[in-house]
């Protein structure tokens, strides 16, 4: 029996129409599992906990970050007006910690934005076009692939010089790779797919084939594919400033906290350590969000 195609005059409206509504009962389902997951919404409270402080701590009242004192250096933790402690210079540490998650979480999620946005477009490109646009666009990412991330960063920051712009576009040129590869191999199986046929046979465009079927469905992936990476951003931006290659002083930022303390770490140990739980805090909540998404989205699941 033959299937009869839709008119090119209703055929295009009805099917936009029908995946505009099946793909908002989808996201739909998907805040409904995530809600109902424990891990993720503690981890989504810590974060909007740490990004709140973070933008609202010019107004907590908190002592100058950049104020020093040689005579109050390396207080312990629990010192009168100092909560948890000073740093080797003097400054209140709760102060620098809070200011520094401004720099660090902006570390973190602007190359990962930036990236998201250039790689999620090459890869889409590549994965509905194919052919010899695929190649070209993959054969260069692959040429990133050669080095591993990590020092695909120290290289750049290196070559670039210290400082926030080289190191946020020394991230942003180690994640646009990875999303690009992700965008195109999910792009390349939503092309094949049944509904994006029909929407050729009804007359759509491909620019509306891409807005409406083909975003609706690589959205996702790359979105928790995305959401994995601040996690390692934050860790690769923390490091590069340990190094010297990030932030310059005397800017409060995690990596570079830790570097300043490394020193006083036979002194006051549980001092030196406080840049470092909050960089690992910050990283594992990230990640366990990815994985909550990941679950959240899994529709057989």
């Amino acid at each position: 029996m033959a299937i009869q195609t839709p008119s090119l005059e209703l055929g295009a409206p009805l099917v936009q129409a029908t995946a505009a509504a099946a793909g908002r009962g989808y996201w739909k389902s998907v805040a409904r599992r995530l809600r109902r997951d424990p891990v993720t919404v503690i981890c989504a409270a810590v974060l909007l906990l740490l990004v709140a402080s973070a933008l609202a701590a010019p107004w907590l009242g908190l002592a100058d970050p950049y104020k020093t004192s040689m005579l109050r250096r390396l207080y312990p933790l629990g010192s009168p007006n100092h909560i948890l402690g000073t740093d080797e210079l003097g400054r209140d540490m709760l102060a620098r910690l809070i200011y520094g998650g401004r720099l660090s979480l902006f570390m973190g999620v602007t190359p990962v934005v930036c990236a998201l946005l250039i790689g999620g477009l090459l890869g889409i490109t590549a994965g509905f076009v194919g052919g010899r646009t695929n190649m070209a666009i993959m054969r260069v990412m692959d040429v990133f692939y050669a080095f591993p991330s990590v020092l695909l960063a120290i290289s750049l920051s290196g070559a670039m010089g210290a400082g926030t712009e080289n190191t946020l576009l020394s991230l942003t040129l180690v994640f646009i790779p990875p999303v690009c590869r992700v965008s195109e191999s999910v792009t390349t199986q939503v092309r094949g797919f049944d509904f994006v046929d029909a929407a050729r046979a009804s007359g759509a465009s491909a620019l509306t084939i891409v807005r409406v079927h083909v975003l609706g469905n690589v959205l996702g992936p790359i979105l928790v594919y995305a959401t994995s990476l601040i996690s390692v951003a934050i860790i690769l931006a923390a490091g590069l400033s340990f190094l010297g290659l990030g932030v310059k002083p005397p800017e409060p930022e995690w990596g570079l906290m830790l570097n300043t303390l490394r020193q006083a770490i036979y002194v006051n140990p549980v001092l030196a350590a406080l840049p470092g739980v909050m960089i690992f805090i910050t990283s594992i909540c990230f990640n366990m969000m990815s994985d909550g998404l990941r679950a959240a989205m899994d529709v057989k699941a």
